[in-house]
């Protein structure tokens, strides 16, 4: 036998009809629930209404009112714009999340032209101070005259001498 067992279509649907009664009585509860709440904020905000005999006694129940309702009405206005700004900052959110959730291009990389000191302490900070002379560790070699510069002289003497225009006397003179 198998591990579970398939389950008869009169079984589900009785199970589904259960179900939906068990939902049916939970959302009359909560209807019940919800209109004694009411009723009950009622009787504790607005106590009953006793209508005076007298035309003062009538304009004074009018100011309080009016009280009550400016009140009141302050109380909304406080409400929506604080709702509103909710709303506003859900949406830049939203256009935040939208735009990360995009392709990000990523910008075009600046030159920039740094000695190997500043790279360094950019890099270390500035609590680091550590000079790299790059100069120092190169290798000393030693200039050999070769064989041909001895024989044909060294050009940049040359050049020298045929600058100018005694150097072009002499080249003119030379091959005349």
């Amino acid at each position: 036998m198998s591990a579970e067992k398939k389950m008869s279509s009169s079984r589900r649907n009785q199970l589904k009809s259960l179900l939906l009664q068990i939902g049916e009585a939970m959302l009359e509860e909560e209807a019940r629930e919800a209109e004694q709440e009411k009723d009950q904020y009622m009787e504790e905000s607005c106590p009953p209404l006793s209508i005076p005999n007298c035309m003062q006694e009538l304009q004074e129940l009018c100011r309080k009112v009016h009280k009550q309702i400016d009140l009141v009405d302050d109380e909304r206005y406080d409400m929506e714009m604080k709702m509103k700004k909710s709303n506003k900052e859900i949406d830049d959110l939203k256009l935040m999340v939208r735009d990360l959730g995009g392709k990000f291009k990523k910008p075009a990389l600046k030159k920039v032209r740094m000695s190997a000191d500043a790279m360094l302490a950019a890099l270390l900070g500035s609590k680091h101070k550590v000079s790299m002379d790059l100069r120092a560790n190169l290798k000393q070699v030693k200039k050999e005259v070769k064989e041909e510069e001895v024989k044909t002289g060294n050009w940049r003497k040359n050049i020298e001498d045929k600058a100018g225009m005694d150097g072009r006397k002499k080249m003119f003179e030379t091959e005349a």
